[in-house]
């Protein structure tokens, strides 16, 4: 669960992208649907533990989740859940801060959860013992890397070529978004934005969020078996508000 980029494109429109590093035999080859607390949810589900990394759903909601919170942690196993299950945990609450309450986050290794919540942006990261709850700035670009997987030089490092990239590309599409999380690097396949340390951990997967006027896209890109797979979802609230008027 490893670099992800959040990119407004509009009003209320923004990209959520994710590169997902982790072992091919992890990396499930479409998007699966489900419904949860009464809303349709799409996410590709991880076909170990059945949870996931990304996922929408038709109340305009977008998450995603990485591993690690502020600093790279020891491991002491075993946890009580695993992290891609707490990404679905979410969608049983009514909002991030809700979750942020009420949520048993105690026996589970800390993580970082972004949480796009219709025009809001937030960053909740569990440390393994208290929770922190941000609000960011939804109209500006933002890049996250996996704490555990990238030393902070790294990460800052990473930064600086979002920022370059973002000076080049001052209007970012989904073209060029997808441009940067195949391309950013400096030839190093190990720390490349698009990774590869062996043929048993690797980038393995390419997930966009498209969230325009109405709806949400899901782009999932298995970069495996080559394989690439949309899903749709029509924002219940929005919809719900029209019939108001």
């Amino acid at each position: 669960m490893c670099t992800v980029t959040y990119i407004p494109t509009g009003d209320d429109q923004y990209i959520l992208t994710h590169n997902r590093d982790e072992t091919p035999s992890r990396s499930p080859e479409q998007l699966h649907s489900d419904q949860l607390a009464g809303h349709q949810l799409i996410f590709p589900r991880e076909p170990r533990a059945g949870g996931t990394w990304i996922a929408s759903s038709d109340n305009d909601l977008a998450i995603c989740i990485l591993n690690g919170a502020f600093v790279n942690h020891e491991r002491t196993p075993p946890y009580r859940r695993s992290r891609g299950l707490v990404a679905l945990d979410f969608f049983s609450f009514s909002s991030v801060h809700e979750f942020a309450k009420d949520y048993t986050f105690a026996g589970i290794e800390p993580f970082t959860l972004l949480v796009c919540e219709g025009k809001k942006l937030h960053e909740l990261r569990w440390d393994s013992r208290v929770v922190h709850l941000n609000e960011l700035n939804a109209q500006r670009p933002h890049i996250w890397s996996s704490v555990p997987l990238y030393r902070p030089e790294m990460r800052r490092k990473r930064e600086q070529w979002f920022d370059l990239w973002l000076q080049l590309n001052p209007d970012p599409t989904l073209e060029h978004i997808m441009d940067f999380h195949q391309n950013a690097g400096e030839g190093d396949p190990r720390t490349n934005v698009i990774m590869k340390i062996s043929e048993e951990f690797r980038t393995v997967s390419i997930t966009n969020v498209i969230r325009t006027q109405g709806q949400i896209v899901m782009r999932y890109r298995d970069l495996i078996s080559q394989s690439e797979h949309d899903e749709l979802l029509s924002i219940a609230s929005l919809e719900s508000d029209m019939k108001n008027i």
